[in-house]
């Protein structure tokens, strides 16, 4: 076993962190995808038409990786266990001060990128013509940064003081949306693009107060930002759109549906 009091033990303590890690992000990406499965199809339209050998190795896979995340989790110190939650929770007064910082934060990005925000390209609005009504296309304004990229909130400390770690890194994010600005950290692509759309529109039909206190209360269940219903439609969209053969759709509509259904 490890000693901290060892030299050579506390590098490897520290390799194996940086390794846990890099498995927690691929372990997220793999949940996220799975997620979109979840949301698309069915279970029995999985089991019966999904390719045999593809689904049998994802299976296997996930069960191996189940079964030896389980045996460490049985030698994790009672103290230290995860709780039956599956993580931190805030108090109804915490939750309601949570929406409102969240608020508050959109509409102040909002109001520092919309000075330098540019309207869509003509092949831009084009490209998504048929998925976005006019009035989005053209309210929508959107900011590609050089040289920089989205900082994390301020907040972040506190809540990673609460015990939230599954915070979303905002300078690795593709595209983030404030309301009506798209703000990219890197290039713009048609993918990071939709799905920055597919927020606006979210925005619009909800507006911002009932956006955060339903992005809030759904990080709260999931404890992670991409299984929060709000970030899994726009996901589930993005993949619809980016498969060939999946064109003109409304996204106005299926917004309004999931509305509707209490999906968020």
């Amino acid at each position: 076993m490890f000693s901290w009091d060892s030299p050579d033990d506390r590098v490897a303590i520290v390799q194996m962190n940086a390794e846990l890690r890099h498995a927690k992000l691929e372990l997220l990406s793999a949940e996220c995808a799975t997620q979109q499965l979840r949301l698309r199809f069915s279970v029995e339209d999985l089991a019966r038409y999904a390719e045999q050998d593809l689904l049998r190795k994802a299976i296997n896979a996930a069960n191996a990786l189940n079964e030896y995340y389980a045996s460490i989790e049985r030698h994790i110190p009672a103290a230290a266990a995860i709780s039956e939650t599956g993580g931190p929770q805030l108090s109804d007064n915490q939750a309601l001060a949570a929406v409102a910082r969240l608020s508050a934060y959109l509409r102040a990005q909002r109001e520092r990128y919309i000075p330098t925000g540019a309207p869509l390209s003509p092949q831009q609005k084009e490209t998504m013509q048929p998925f976005f009504s006019n009035m989005c296309l053209e309210r929508v304004r959107i900011v590609q940064l050089t040289g920089t990229h989205i900082p994390n909130p301020p907040f972040y400390a506190e809540a990673k003081a609460l015990g939230f770690e599954k915070l979303p890194e905002l300078p690795h994010i593709a595209s983030l949306t404030f309301l009506d600005v798209v703000v990219f950290n890197n290039s713009i692509n048609d993918r990071a693009l939709f799905h920055g759309l597919v927020q606006a529109v979210q925005f619009q039909i909800l507006g911002l107060e009932r956006y955060a206190g339903l992005f809030v209360r759904g990080f709260l269940k999931t404890q992670a930002h991409f299984t929060v219903p709000l970030e899994a439609h726009a996901f589930a969209l993005e993949s619809k759109f980016a498969q060939e053969g999946e064109k003109n759709f409304s996204v106005e509509e299926q917004v309004r549906r999931w509305v509707r259904e209490g999906r968020y």
